[in-house]
């Protein structure tokens, strides 16, 4: 009975939806109508309005073939024979929705989706064909699109990752998912959404209707499985058949908790070590586990133990215990050493901390391995007294060392003699006793430092060091002398009783009590002596005159011998001279004048304002030697060219053995000017003048001026190149060319001996002298030999 009744239902709501709508009832609009009178003017009269509708319904995503019937549209006034004419405008009009214009049935062209749009306003009227007035004005109506289901829900993610607390109670809030449905949810079920798990459980659940996921098995541990996937599905319809679906995934983590305890592998660790390990190294290092990650497994290592000759700390990274020395080992001592280290975690969880004990325990054994050490000094230094006149031999103290192994070697003992260059010192090889081996002097060092090598006997390698500090004592072996002075100055006219000079005195010794010096003057200066000597018990004496008046004329230096002597035992004395200069006074006593001496310390110049007005003469010399020099260079390079209209080049030969580049006159072409230009009195720089030491060839030529007339061209040739200050150099080749007013030969010309009718005789040649023969040997000896 149920199926009929919403069979019929639905029928209603569709017919409703496509049927026809009418004037025929409802709901009409009013309007006034204009009707023309003669007379006062207008009337109005009022008027019904013909027809009027509000809204149609059309189902989205429509899969027929045809388009979709939406409705009629229909006016009172169409008498339905054509004349009227039914106009659509608005969204979609023409486009989405056409209008029969004759019968006015409302038609949709395309498959609609509500999701797209849910709704379109539309505007008709009813329009006469003849006149095209307005039978009806334009109504406006609404086309809503009903939904159906056809979106699926989805999730606004997908995976969603979420992460619990392991050990969370049952119901503890995990993540929420959400998922949409682009459906109409004021229509029907179609956007009615619930969630469902389809993977992830027993360990967890899910809400139907909100979707929030949570735990469902209690104590759930990280160590055993610490990642879940979870699947959660979302259907629509309120999760009817027929309904869509869609799924997400859910990516959970189950964070980790101080819930396990750190604990050793091993109950037992031993490590062994040398005694020779120095303070501040690892022994080794211990690691405990803890299932627990990040924070909830840092761990603190701590040794029980009482004792100070370990310590252990956490290392940061991997989480071990590094056990570390804090003091030296001694095998003789203790051979092995025994430690119970606790470990536990830094940050607890009281909600397990009280459930089992948070902390663990394991025994460390260290082992010390024996090493052969070196010998070890009794003391850490030795500080030894001797006196600076010991005798060579003498023993200042000694040194003791033992061998700490447990085979008690014995030690043998040497002196480092990189501390004592100058083997001052020895030592006996046997007991350590150190000894005198040359002379001391507490003046030349007050201290020796030196160092003491101890050495098994049988191992050289195993050497150990102590300092050894000697103090040289003083003893009184040094005479005192004058501190500074040894020199003083009286005047002529001093009186008797006079102090002149103070002295005071040194010693290089220094007594126990401090210096005391005496003063005197010498025995052999008491008899007629000139000045006396008065000690003034501060170590200090004055020298004062003994008679008034002092002739610096008579006698201008006195010497005063004062004897020095020390008050210590064995009692030092020496004799010191003061040189007393006698010197012209005023009647103040200022002084005036003294010897050469005196009057050089009176003028005020110190040996350094000497010394600097000495360098200031000598570079005023430097100067002025400079400066002549510089002129004399000057006037030797002044200008080869006299005249300044008279410009010529000046040619300089490269490839001649004369003065070379820098003789510029060598070839200076003045000797093209007139010879009445030159002067006479310069004489040339490259050769020595004449006038000091006369030339040979001058001599040779002027003996043999009276042979021929060439002997005279040369040597006139050669007096006017040696008088002449251009010519070149004195190495250099002069060639003249010289032709005499006649021969007595006539013509040598092979031209004209040709055309010769006679034989020449050329004997004659054989009279010029040397020079000639070989001309003479060529001509004269063939003619000889032709006859």
């Amino acid at each position: 009975m149920r199926t009929p009744l919403l069979l019929l239902l639905w029928l209603y709501f569709w017919c409703e939806a496509r049927g026809t709508l009418r004037t025929t009832g409802g709901l009409r609009r009013t309007g006034w109508e204009h009707t023309g009178t003669a007379g006062d003017g207008l009337s109005l009269r009022r008027s019904k309005r013909g027809w009027m509708w509000n809204q149609f319904f059309l189902l989205e995503e429509y899969t027929g073939s045809d388009d979709q019937y939406v409705g009629k549209l229909h006016s009172d006034k169409d008498r339905e024979d054509g004349t009227v004419r039914y106009v659509l405008t608005g969204e979609g009009a023409g486009t989405i929705f056409v209008i029969d214009e004759n019968s006015g049935d409302l038609h949709a062209t395309r498959r609609l989706d509500r999701e797209e749009k849910a709704s379109y306003t539309l505007s008709a009227k009813a329009v006469d064909k003849l006149t095209g007035r307005d039978l009806e004005g334009p109504s406006q109506f609404t086309i809503k699109i009903h939904d159906i289901n056809d979106n699926e829900p989805k999730f606004t993610k997908d995976p969603y990752i979420a992460s619990v607390q392991e050990m969370a109670d049952v119901g503890t809030f995990v993540v929420q998912v959400t998922a949409t449905d682009a459906d109409d949810s004021t229509y029907g079920n179609s956007a009615k959404v619930v969630y469902s798990i389809l993977q992830g459980q027993p360990y967890f659940s899910v809400e139907p209707e909100t979707g929030i996921i949570r735990t469902a098995l209690p104590n759930m541990n990280r160590e055993v499985r610490e990642h879940y996937q979870v699947v959660i599905q979302a259907k629509d319809m309120a999760g009817q058949m027929g309904g869509l679906s869609g799924t997400t995934t859910v990516n959970i983590t189950l964070l980790d908790i101080n819930n396990n305890p750190p604990r050793f592998p091993q109950g037992v660790y031993q490590f062994t070590v040398p005694e020779s390990l120095e303070p501040g190294s690892t022994i080794g290092m211990l690691k405990a586990t803890d299932a627990d990650t990040g924070k909830n497994a840092e761990m603190e290592y701590t040794i029980m133990d009482d004792q100070d000759m370990f310590q252990i700390s956490t290392k940061g990274i991997t989480q071990e215990g590094v056990i570390t020395l804090t003091k030296t080992l001694d095998y003789e001592k203790r051979k092995i050493h025994t430690l119970r280290v606790q470990v536990e975690n830094v940050y607890l969880d009281p909600r397990f901390h009280s459930r089992e004990s948070f902390r663990d325990t394991a025994t460390v054994k260290v082992v010390v391995e024996d090493v052969d050490e070196p010998p070890v000094f009794k003391r850490p230094a030795y500080i030894m007294e001797v006196k600076e006149n010991a005798e060579i031999g003498t023993i200042i103290g000694s040194v003791s060392a033992v061998d700490p192994d447990a085979s008690r070697n014995i030690v043998k003992y040497l002196i480092d003699w990189r501390t004592d260059m100058d083997h001052v010192f020895n030592i006996h090889p046997n007991n350590g006793s150190v000894y005198i081996s040359r002379p001391l002097d507490r003046e030349e060092q007050a201290w020796h430092n030196i160092s003491v090598q101890a050495t098994e006997n049988s191992k050289y390698s195993l050497m150990s060091h102590v300092p050894v500090y000697v103090r040289v004592l003083d003893v009184n072996d040094n005479a005192p002398t004058f501190d500074n002075v040894d020199e003083a100055f009286v005047c002529e006219n001093a009186k008797a009783g006079q102090r002149i000079q103070t002295v005071s005195a040194s010693d290089a010794d220094q007594p126990a009590g401090g210096h005391r010096f005496f003063f005197s003057l010498a025995p052999e200066a008491s008899v007629n002596a000139n000045f006396t000597v008065r000690d003034n018990k501060d170590n200090t004496a004055s020298v004062v005159t003994v008679r008034s008046g002092y002739s610096r004329v008579q006698k201008s230096v006195y010497l005063v011998p004062v004897v020095i002597a020390d008050g210590d035992f064995p009692v030092q004395s020496s004799t010191n001279t003061l040189t007393v200069r006698v010197c012209s006074c005023d009647r103040d006593g200022n002084m005036k004048q003294c010897n050469s001496e005196a009057f050089t310390l009176a003028a005020g110049l110190s040996t350094g304002a000497l010394v600097a007005i000495l360098l200031c003469v000598i570079i005023l010399l430097m100067i002025v030697v400079l400066f002549t020099a510089l002129r004399s260079q000057r006037e030797k390079m002044e200008p080869l060219i006299i005249s300044k209209e008279d410009v010529r080049d000046n040619v300089v030969s490269y490839n001649d053995e004369g003065g070379g580049e820098e003789d510029t006159q060598a070839f200076d072409i003045g000797t093209l000017r007139n010879p009445e230009v030159i002067e006479d009195t310069k004489h040339r720089r490259d050769i020595i003048p004449d006038s000091l030491y006369p030339s040979t060839r001058r001599l040779a030529a002027t003996a043999a001026r009276d042979n021929t007339d060439v002997q005279d061209f040369i040597a006139q040739r050669l007096q006017e190149n040696d008088s002449d200050p251009a010519a070149p150099p004195y190495d250099s080749l002069a060639t003249y060319a010289y032709e005499g007013s006649g021969s007595v030969a006539e013509s040598l010309s092979s031209l004209e001996s040709v055309s010769s009718e006679g034989l020449q005789d050329y004997n004659y040649l054989s009279e010029w002298g040397p020079r000639f023969k070989k001309l003479a040997d060529m001509y004269g000896g063939e003619e000889s030999e032709d006859s």
